[in-house]
């Protein structure tokens, strides 16, 4: 079974910009109950599909798979919870891993969440000085919430 283990936190400042350009994403849902998750996303010019189960601590069952672009974009377009989740995500390397900074768009507009995975739960992290506080266990912060409960209205 493929795992994901992951943990986020909120950003405090800009200092962390600069190491890379940033590539939009766009995704949607086609299902967001707590037990499982089903996401469509599109980058550049591919389409991808993600079924994620429920969370356990920073860990989850994950199923990630690319499928034509056009197939995204309707799905995206016809079938997908609404509003869609817009945003730009960065990669910044620090101490030997790679961050991933989700910059929001939309309706989601003003959040900006950094994102690490690693090799299981135990794994040590050495923080960067641009990282606030950790996020990874609230649900408000899980991108197929944000859908139902976008960050402009909290």
């Amino acid at each position: 079974m493929a795992k994901e283990v992951e943990r986020k936190f909120l950003v405090k400042d800009n200092t962390w910009r600069g190491q890379d350009g940033g590539k939009c994403y766009r995704q949607g849902y086609l299902s967001t109950v707590k037990e499982r998750t089903v996401r469509v996303r599109t980058t550049g010019d591919k389409g991808f599909i993600t079924i994620k189960g429920e969370s356990v601590g920073a860990t989850r069952s994950e199923y990630e798979y690319e499928i034509p672009l056009a197939d995204a974009n309707e799905m995206l377009d016809r079938l997908c919870e609404r509003p869609l989740i817009e945003k730009t995500r960065y990669r910044v390397s620090h101490e030997g891993l790679v961050w991933e900074i989700d910059e929001f768009e939309g309706d989601n507009r003003g959040l900006i969440i950094a994102e690490i995975e690693l090799k299981d739960e135990t794994q040590s992290v050495t923080l960067p000085g641009w990282i606030d506080q950790e996020v990874t266990g609230d649900p408000r912060y899980f991108n197929a919430n944000l859908v139902a409960n976008p960050f402009s209205k909290w």
